[in-house]
């Protein structure tokens, strides 16, 4: 009798591990921002989907390309949302002492609206070919204060980012004006760009809302 307990306890473990593997792959790929959200959207969805991040962060454009393959890897995914843009409008200047080298007097754009749309582009046929649901989430809100971006530059951004999705039928989350209400309350500082605790798990509900329209249709 106990064995045939123990056999059918080991049975259920073997099933409960096989239901979980056919579970739709939802792969997020984003900068710091969707690092903080990431965590509150596997919760959410943890009945429903297997949900993981980029390895590292994102950052911008330039080490999408350089890195997608590695981040794709083997996997198949059913679902992608991903987003850059953060990185891509940020000035750095190698004397500058803030973090990450940000200044945006004397510093360079890592790329101008034209190379990002540019990298988009490249990204977005590459990620295309894996036959995922791709979504796209809009560039995070840029407070004032920020001393490596300037105010009003994630929405020319954004602008050339939604003309590729646009050309590509791509789903578009508009994170930007959600991120825009959430940082008045729960920015993590003045001037930065990051939230805290609660503005993450609220950033996330978008999100989760936009991978669960497309889990109703595989």
């Amino acid at each position: 009798m106990k064995k045939q307990l123990l056999l059918i306890i080991a049975l259920c473990g073997i099933l409960v591990g096989f239901e979980q593997d056919t579970k739709p792959n939802v792969l997020i790929i984003g900068d710091s921002i969707s690092i903080g959200y990431t965590p509150y959207v596997k919760t959410a969805l943890q009945d429903r989907a297997n949900v993981f991040h980029n390895e590292g962060n994102a950052q911008h454009t330039g080490t999408g390309l350089e890195k997608i393959e590695e981040w794709l890897g083997e996997t198949q995914w059913d679902i992608i949302h991903f987003n850059w843009g953060l990185w891509d409008l940020c000035y750095r200047h190698p004397d500058s002492k803030e973090s990450g080298n940000r200044d945006k007097r004397n510093g360079t754009v890592t790329y101008t609206p034209t190379e990002y749309g540019e990298n988009l582009e490249k990204l977005v046929v590459r990620l295309k070919k894996t036959k995922a649901k791709l979504i796209f989430a809009t560039t995070s809100y840029v407070p004032k204060g920020e001393v490596g971006r300037v105010v009003k530059s994630d929405n020319l951004y954004n602008k050339v980012a939604l003309a590729v999705m646009k050309k590509h039928g791509i789903t578009v989350n508009d994170i930007h004006s959600f991120a825009k209400k959430v940082h008045r309350k729960h920015a993590s500082g003045q001037g930065d760009v990051h939230y805290t605790k609660k503005g993450y798990k609220l950033l996330s509900e978008p999100v989760v809302r936009s991978i669960e329209k497309h889990l109703k249709s595989i």
